[in-house]
């Protein structure tokens, strides 16, 4: 939230909002596109994974591409490709790069956590819970706090910065 902005408890409409489900849906169409280099590369019972993975992140988009709507905004279309942040030209790879996937959605559902109505933080805390979750079946190991110490090693921009829209 802004300094100097007010906003109470129940406020689903404010900008601040607005601008996290538009970054969340943006990771969401990048996790599309990222499953469908994993589930390329992926084998055996982790394609399985991958699938539902897949899936989940589609019915994900769809719900947020809908509460862009429902906030008044217009929803961040797909890019035609994404920039992949390594090369993948194998499972493991594939792994890696899914673990990726996760770990910046849970960055960016973090921020709509902080940033969401009382309506839609039960969900975007969800979504978080689900990106931790995955990220660690795909790595292997986690972290204490899913999508906030990440982003400041890394230095990764939050959700509503401008990163570019293109990568991974």
């Amino acid at each position: 939230m802004r300094v100097g902005t007010a906003r109470t408890e129940d406020d689903d409409s404010g900008h601040d909002e607005l601008t996290a489900v538009q970054a969340a849906l943006a990771a969401e169409h990048a996790a599309v596109y990222g499953y469908g280099v994993v589930g390329g590369r992926i084998t055996g019972e982790r394609r399985k994974e991958a699938q539902a993975a897949y899936d989940g992140h589609r019915a994900r988009r769809d719900a947020l591409h809908r509460a862009v709507r429902d906030l008044g905004g217009k929803p961040k279309a797909s890019a035609a490709a994404y920039e992949l942040p390594f090369p993948v030209p194998d499972a493991a790879a594939a792994a890696r790069l899914a673990a990726e996937l996760e770990d910046r959605l849970a960055a960016v559902y973090a921020d709509l956590v902080r940033s969401g109505g009382t309506a839609r933080r039960a969900e975007a805390a969800a979504a978080l819970r689900e990106a931790a979750v995955r990220s660690v079946r795909w790595r292997g190991s986690g972290v204490a706090f899913p999508g906030l110490g990440e982003r400041a090693q890394a230095g990764l921009p939050t959700g509503s910065a401008s990163a570019s829209s293109n990568a991974l």
